[in-house]
């Protein structure tokens, strides 16, 4: 989602993909180079899209401790439901919960509790509980000295591109529509998502009707284009947008964006529905993810 408000010379701009700046500018091109900049730095922090080098979900029953992979510690599903996981461990091994370390067993309260925990480690990782949703917790776990983190170039992208600024009209669903979602990792399963709306916009004289799911306060619009595969990220592209107050939406694929799992493995991202893959190319927004040499990172 993007909001702007805008003078004769300064525009603030928030976007939700974690790109938030305002500063003196003229023109719509130039507050994209801005925007490509920032979304550089993003997905470069030490928690940032390429520094995750682990989701870890538990499936066993509450207070049955496994080992991690490459992670000190034991770690079991909470015996309270709906708090996250505990982990067990000696000060030695290095972990810290809120900036405690670790002697014994300490609940490690998830990210969409009331009061979520820091999980840090003495070798410099970092970390917090995730739920999905199904109930099942996860351990994320973040590496600032990451391989694809040292070895990231840029985020490759077209020009700024006024043609792709699209405006749709946007039909409210009372209650919703169910949709069913593929994601990377899920061997075909689907996971029911609701649509608050009907997004229908015409190219080059041909309606379409997309879906889009709430995140957040705004909409996610997942979708694939001619240029998947070829041009941009195979599994598609991400686009976040919201409803204009006279009931407009716009769809700025300038701002189409590659989903997490194009910077890291351990990332489980929705696919395109079937009503989101487009047979037209959206020569907008992010194409691939660089190295240093300027070769394809993964």
């Amino acid at each position: 989602m993007v909001t702007r408000v805008v003078d004769s010379r300064r525009t603030t701009a928030t976007y939700d993909v974690g790109v938030t700046e305002s500063v003196s500018t003229t023109s719509p091109r130039e507050a994209y180079e801005l925007y490509r900049r920032r979304r550089d730095e993003m997905v470069s922090l030490p928690q940032g899209n390429l520094a995750l080098i682990l989701t870890q979900w538990f499936t066993g029953e509450p207070g049955e401790f496994e080992t991690v992979w490459g992670i000190p510690g034991e770690w079991a599903v909470a015996p309270e439901s709906g708090r996250g996981l505990v982990v067990r461990a000696t000060p030695t091994a290095g972990i810290r919960v809120n900036d405690i370390r670790v002697d014994g067993e300490t609940t490690v309260f998830s990210k969409g509790s009331e009061s979520p925990s820091t999980l840090s480690f003495d070798d410099g990782k970092t970390g917090f509980v995730i739920e999905n949703e199904e109930g099942q917790f996860g351990l994320r776990i973040w590496d600032p000295s990451s391989e694809d983190r040292a070895n990231f170039g840029k985020i490759d992208a077209y020009d700024y591109n006024p043609d792709w600024v699209i405006t749709a009209t946007f039909d409210p669903i009372p209650g919703g529509r169910a949709v069913g979602v593929d994601h990377l990792k899920d061997e075909g399963i689907t996971r029911e998502k609701i649509i608050p709306a009907d997004i229908s916009f015409t190219v080059r004289g041909v309606d379409y009707t997309v879906a889009a799911f709430q995140e957040g306060r705004a909409l996610l619009l997942v979708f694939a284009d001619a240029t998947s595969g070829n041009e941009t990220y195979s599994v598609g592209r991400f686009l976040l947008c919201a409803p204009n107050p006279d009931g407009t939406i716009t769809l700025d694929f300038n701002r189409a964006y590659l989903p997490p799992c194009a910077f890291s493995y351990h990332f489980n991202c929705p696919m395109p529905p079937t009503q989101n893959r487009f047979p037209f190319a959206i020569t907008a927004g992010e194409k691939q993810v660089l190295n240093k040499a300027g070769l394809l990172l993964h």
